[in-house]
């Protein structure tokens, strides 16, 4: 569904652009602090993170080839792997920046999911490496005792290639 329709089918939302920018700007401050199971603790049961080949940004999981589709039990998996001595490519731990910006409310569905729209760009320098990937966040946000939780993030690189390592070992 194109992001204008999709837009059509939202309803307004009493949660303000500021508390999402809150959420936002905590996530990115705990990834870049490689504070890994905080940042786990952000995510509902049934999370998802998504990120689509470079050449089909709109690609569906359930259909096509992603670089990463992980439930809540594969992203448990990562963080486990991410902060081990064994995790070769990211031991020592890189060194992160991760910006958000153009942060839009665009709505709430009608299952109470907030959809949040987000420019990024994240900085990874490790040894004498540095890469660059930039893109758009796609959040589906979800509201409970705690407050805003992360129910779905979607992330659309602009690159049509991946740093010249080929991977992405980190969380963007």
């Amino acid at each position: 569904m194109s992001a204008s329709l999709q837009e059509q089918a939202l309803r307004p939302t009493a949660v303000s652009r500021a508390q999402v920018e809150d959420l936002l700007y905590d996530e990115a401050a705990l990834l870049d602090a490689w504070r890994m199971d905080e940042w786990l603790e952000l995510w509902t049961d049934d999370a998802q993170y998504i990120v689509p080949t470079n050449d089909n940004p709109d690609a569906d999981p359930d259909h096509d080839l992603m670089y990463i589709n992980h439930d809540l039990r594969l992203l448990s998996g990562l963080v486990v792997r991410l902060k081990s001595v064994h995790a070769h490519r990211e031991y020592p731990w890189s060194s992160t920046r991760h910006f958000v910006s153009n942060v839009r409310v665009l709505g709430e569905d009608a299952d109470g999911d907030i959809h949040v729209d987000a420019a990024f760009q994240v900085w990874r320098f490790r040894n004498k490496d540095q890469d660059c990937f930039v893109g758009r966040y796609a959040y589906r946000l979800r509201g409970g005792p705690t407050g805003l939780r992360l129910r779905s993030k979607r992330v659309s690189m602009d690159a049509w290639r991946l740093a010249p390592m080929g991977a992405i070992s980190i969380v963007l």
